[in-house]
């Protein structure tokens, strides 16, 4: 058996309970066997208004909120197989006080993609019972709603803030008793019962206290939708930059996959991972999102992972020979051991292809094929491998690089300067690069760019004027029993893109003119979760420089644009606290 070369990644299963594992195949309603064409996962914006697609989605999403917490298939034991209560899932066992998440790891994004599936699979099989059970008239157009339902993803490079519908407390839907205002599950889980300190361990501060999920919340606990939305909207054009140069120029799948590798030659800081991290951490900013132990209780948690899984879906398409490679992984999960080596064959415990307990693994999640859904900008039938490039590659163009019709994007009307053209139709790109040990101060927090001073109050940071865009660091403090070699001193990659900021002033991106601003202008600073300030020179090991790279455009509709080697502007940061030293290199 292929899993017997990785057995110490899989500390214990209970072999005599195999036969009842839970086999995660997706929804398989609407799938062509033949040709291979399934139902498209939608963007939300989209997706809101399917009429009873939507509806069975949120009754679905409220039944599956309402089920035992003890349960296998419950809401809270599956929102807490990324991380807390660190209890076995599926008799998967493991000796680490850790969730079964992997960060920092090669399996990030291979690891989440059984996971997505298989709350869409508990959500659609709740969508047949509920569709079956409207009134005749209009069974049968539910019924085939439910048959196609897939989970709606949120595409925070297009549409940064969050969807209004998440953040209402109430929701109208068409039930089959009628039209009804109820308590929307897209907006909170509340725990019934509150979990025990053992679960939930008071050490981890107020978070373990909350009866319910919050965002950004206040002094008395209560969600700040509005204020999270500030946030993003601040990042807005820095996480489109980045998502797009993020797919459009990283060929080398190892940093493209985690923020806890780059290319030593000099390649990008950005990943997928730290996207990722930015969402998380501006929409939780001391709640349940930004604490990744307790991340997947709060519901925006899957819209935000179907979108990390479908750009992981578009840029398999575009390189589909690109894909995991031996990584050491210093951190460890709930079964992985830290300091081992993982790699394609790896387990993604605790998750089942089957009923008689194979685990999956990166080889066999690297389609979305078995798992019954695809992506709008990812149609892998009826197409060539070399046709699927393309078409993906013009998909990534027309969303967040398009030609001809910059009056159209969502953003346009945000951003500061919108007659300055964007930062990828730019012949020449600056960034700050970020390299910082992930546990520098023990607990997350952010580093605030700025363009001008910083603001004297800290609170206004994360969104004022000057700011150019937070690099947030997502770090949970392990268990005494975990323990690996330079666990403590594991680097932190990322990266904030600088010209969108750069042209709110400047016409000329010569660097006889962009360095002296910089050295001026360019500021940052430190602000843990609970919106605290923090000492820059207390965040040991920290590293920031600028790069800045000639960027050749695109010159056809599935071309990207053509990135030339990194050079470092030590000048512009050279005297600030935490610089890049003379003489250190990448």
């Amino acid at each position: 058996m292929a899993l017997l070369n990785h057995i110490p990644f899989v500390i214990a299963i209970c072999l005599a309970s195999l036969a009842n594992a839970v086999a995660i195949i997706g929804p398989q309603g609407g799938v062509n066997t033949v040709t291979g064409q399934r139902p498209f996962r939608q963007e939300f914006s989209t997706f809101k208004n399917s009429g009873p697609a939507f509806d069975l989605y949120i009754l679905s999403l409220q039944q599956f909120q309402q089920q035992n917490q003890s349960a296998l298939l419950s809401y809270y034991q599956v929102g807490g197989i990324h991380g807390r209560p660190y209890i076995a899932w599926d008799v998967v066992q493991g000796l680490y006080q850790a969730g079964y998440c992997t960060h920092s790891s090669i399996l990030f994004p291979s690891w989440h993609r059984p996971y997505v599936a298989l709350f869409e699979q508990i959500l659609w099989n709740y969508a047949q019972q509920i569709a079956a059970t409207y009134p005749a008239a209009q069974r049968s157009q539910y019924q085939a709603a439910a048959t196609t339902l897939r989970i709606p993803y949120w595409d925070w490079a297009l549409n940064t803030t969050m969807p209004d519908l998440v953040n209402s407390p109430m929701i109208s839907v068409n039930s089959p008793h009628g039209v009804m205002n109820i308590v929307n599950p897209l907006y909170n889980y509340t725990f019934h019962p509150q979990p025990s300190a053992a679960d939930f361990p008071p050490s981890d501060g107020l978070i373990a206290e909350y009866h319910s999920t919050v965002r950004y919340p206040s002094s008395s606990g209560q969600s700040q939708p509005v204020l999270a939305n500030l946030r993003l909207e601040a990042n807005a054009q820095v996480i489109q930059d980045a998502t797009y140069q993020l797919i459009a120029d990283q060929s080398n799948y190892a940093p493209f996959s985690n923020a806890g590798y780059t290319d030593s030659r000099g390649g990008s800081y950005n990943s997928l991972e730290n996207m990722h991290n930015a969402i998380h951490s501006l929409v939780g900013s001391g709640g349940h999102m930004s604490f990744i132990p307790y991340a997947g209780f709060d519901p925006i948690f899957w819209l935000h992972h179907a979108n990390v899984d479908r750009l992981f879906a578009i840029r398999q398409a575009i390189y589909p020979s690109s894909y995991t490679t031996a990584e050491v992984d210093a951190e460890g999960t709930f079964t992985n051991a830290p300091g081992e080596t993982e790699d394609i064959n790896t387990p993604l415990t605790p998750f089942h292809s089957d009923s008689v307990g194979t685990l999956y693994t990166s080889a066999t999640v690297r389609s979305t094929r078995p798992f019954g859904y695809a992506y709008p900008e990812v149609v892998d039938w009826g197409f060539n491998a070399s046709q699927l490039s393309s078409n993906a590659r013009t998909a990534l163009n027309k969303l967040y690089n398009p030609t001809g019709s910059i009056s159209t994007r969502s953003l346009f009307s945000k951003r500061d300067n919108p007659t300055a053209p964007y930062m990828n139709a730019t012949e020449y790109q600056y960034y700050v690069n970020i390299r910082v040990p992930k546990a520098a101060l023990n607990r997350p927090f952010f580093i605030h760019f700025f363009l001008g001073s910083v603001p004297p109050t800290s609170d206004t940071w994360s969104f004022a004027p000057t700011l150019i865009g937070s690099q947030s660091i997502l770090y949970y403090p392990p268990a005494s029993n975990i323990t690996a070699p330079n666990l403590t001193s594991r680097l932190s990659y990322g990266q904030i893109p600088l010209n969108h900021a750069l042209l709110r002033d400047l016409t000329s991106l010569d660097p006889h003119t962009v360095v002296p601003l910089l050295e001026q202008q360019l500021n940052w600073a430190v602000q843990d979760f609970g919106d605290q300030p923090v000492t820059t020179a207390d965040v040991e090991g920290l590293k920031i420089f600028v790069v800045g790279r000639v960027v050749r455009q695109r010159g056809r509709e599935d071309g990207f644009p053509g990135y030339g080697r990194y050079r470092i502007y030590r000048t512009a940061t050279k005297g600030k606290v935490g610089a890049l030293p003379d003489g250190e290199g990448w």
